[in-house]
């Protein structure tokens, strides 16, 4: 049988626009064990035994497929925050259905305007949707600047993503300055907000989803992985309005989280307690981080995360040296900052240990 057209010897070509794309990173462990991992984000310990059992339980039923586009747990999410159902639409991951919602409406070549530095994932995303992403600094404060991302939007702009708070540094915007960023934004752009850590954050002047989703082109990236610490399980959600959703759900997988994933998450709402519990913790313990960095002269800004930012330039590669040779492992960002993520009981002491490396090297 002959093809037209094949070549032997020569394997299927890389589509040419991906040539540089930027690859996720991730810190790397010293020659002393990993004691405390603070570099992912994740929450630390171990899942409630209620939840453990959830999971155990619809693992047994892993031989059936989940409900069609996970609309049962759609439906809680939207129940909990005073939506309608096809308001909603679940994945595994906050970045799976950022990832779809770019397939959705970004058209080869439109710009993706972002912040930078913020998650290091964004760009990844919006040159695989055939995107341009566009780099805007941060403030010195670390904070996004709005002014000059809305200078970068034009006729050829199909999104905006605001990461608030932020990651890496864990800053917020100010609610009133968000909301007149959308305002002046073109109802064509979709404004993707990634609340991915909002859990940890000052509540104070916040709308609900419900306000939120009333903007056309407003979508609300939401995620199981932080506050709720599942980020093993992969649950992801958006809140946006029906058309959006629509569309999202349009390109994302008939089964888009796992049943295990299903039933923790659905537990988990169960159980707000957890949650209340983990954010009190993981806040008392940021605030006992930021003051023990401070304590020895190092530049901390102020978080409304479960991390810490150092921004220390040309420091950062030696502080995440002598950080792995006493067993801690953080997240640095070459000669820009260090993230440190709080949680684990074991970090303060262990950070006692670091800092005295550091400052007497």
């Amino acid at each position: 049988m002959t093809v037209t057209g094949h070549v032997r010897g020569h394997g299927p070509v890389r589509r040419p626009d991906l040539d540089g794309i930027p690859t996720y990173s991730s810190a790397r462990p010293g020659p002393v064990p990993v004691q405390v991992r603070a570099s992912s984000n994740e929450a630390p310990g171990e899942a409630p035994d209620e939840l453990v059992e959830a999971i155990a339980t619809a693992g047994r039923r892993g031989g059936r497929y989940p409900v069609l586009a996970g609309l049962d747990l759609a439906a809680a999410l939207a129940a909990r925050h005073s939506l309608a159902a096809e308001q909603v639409a679940v994945g595994d991951g906050a970045l799976s259905v950022l990832d779809r919602t770019l397939l959705s409406f970004v058209t080869p070549g439109a710009k993706v305007v972002m912040a930078w530095r913020s998650y290091e994932a964004y760009p990844i995303s919006a040159m695989v949707s055939r995107s341009t992403p566009v780099l805007v600094p941060l403030t010195s404060e670390g904070t996004h600047d709005l002014d000059r991302m809305a200078g970068e939007v034009d006729d050829t702009t199909a999104a905006v993503i605001v990461c608030n708070p932020n990651n890496p540094t864990g800053t917020t915007v100010p609610w009133p300055d968000l909301e007149a960023f959308l305002d002046a934004l073109p109802t064509t752009v979709v404004a993707v907000l990634d609340e991915a850590y909002v859990e940890y954050a000052d509540p104070t002047g916040r709308p609900s989803l419900a306000e939120l989703t009333t903007r056309p082109n407003v979508m609300v990236l939401r995620t199981f992985s932080k506050a709720y610490a599942m980020a093993g399980l992969r649950v992801g959600w958006a809140a946006s309005t029906p058309e959006i959703i629509s569309a999202v759900r349009s390109v994302s997988p008939p089964f888009p989280v796992s049943t295990p994933g299903v039933a923790a998450a659905l537990c988990s709402l169960g159980h707000p307690e957890w949650l209340e519990a983990r954010v009190r913790e993981t806040r008392a313990q940021r605030d006992q981080v930021t003051t023990l960095l401070r304590g020895h002269g190092l530049p901390v800004l102020d978080s409304q995360s479960n991390f810490v930012w150092l921004p220390i330039g040309a420091e950062t590669t030696r502080f995440a040296e002598v950080a792995a040779d006493h067993g801690v492992l953080v997240r640095p960002f070459a000669d820009e900052g260090v993230r440190i993520t709080v949680g684990d009981p074991g970090l303060p002491a262990l950070l006692e240990s670091v800092l005295a490396g550091v400052d007497h090297p």
